[in-house]
């Protein structure tokens, strides 16, 4: 994720570490934490592959002498791959899809469909397992002894699962409205040149 979140930054402008940093940790705050430790080496790994460039400062008597990195056409072809890459870590996909969502606006209108929809589909499994978990859980409290359990369920249980489909369904929601968007914006470009003809 880390190295997704160094190349996006870095296709809007060169950036010093420091900066990379405080952006990173803004975005995945208030609790974790990318230190310079682990930041630095990172950054030294994707310069060695081509992914990146790192350009000395042009005041050489600055007190602070920060290297300054910017991406390569490597390192462009990286951040793409990595944008769709949705085989990765499928158990903090959520997490993984709202670091990419920011920048969407780099890949092709059909990669950032093919994204959307499948987040839509990743949404609608979680919605429909939990209704299932739960319809097993309330065939358990009405006393279906192939559960092998002799106690009822308290409420509580029923209300985390709950709470749990309706966070999913707020995702769902969401990502619906995402590709509506994209696709309202798709169907803007594809009309413009029409009325660009036309006046």
């Amino acid at each position: 994720m880390y190295e997704l979140l160094i190349l996006a930054h870095l296709l809007y402008q060169p950036a010093h570490g420091y900066l990379i940093a405080k952006i990173i940790n803004d975005m995945i705050g208030p609790y974790a934490k990318f230190s310079n430790g682990r930041l630095y080496p990172l950054l030294a790994r994707l310069e060695e592959n081509g992914l990146l460039v790192a350009e000395e400062p042009e005041n050489e008597h600055s007190n602070r002498p920060y290297r300054s990195y910017r991406i390569t056409d490597k390192g462009r072809e990286r951040f793409r791959l990595l944008m769709l890459d949705i085989t990765s870590n499928p158990g903090e996909y959520q997490k993984v899809f709202q670091q990419k969502m920011p920048f969407l606006s780099f890949l092709a209108p059909s990669e950032r469909l093919y994204l959307i929809d499948h987040y839509l589909n990743y949404c609608q499994a979680h919605i429909l397992h939990l209704q299932n978990e739960r319809e097993d859980l309330h065939q358990h409290s009405s006393g279906d002894a192939s559960y092998g359990w002799s106690q009822p369920l308290h409420d509580d249980i029923f209300e985390g699962v709950d709470h749990l489909i309706a966070h999913w369904q707020l995702e769902y929601t969401w990502a619906q409205h995402l590709r509506e968007r994209e696709l309202a914006r798709t169907q803007d470009a594809t009309n413009l040149p029409e009325q660009t003809t036309r006046s």
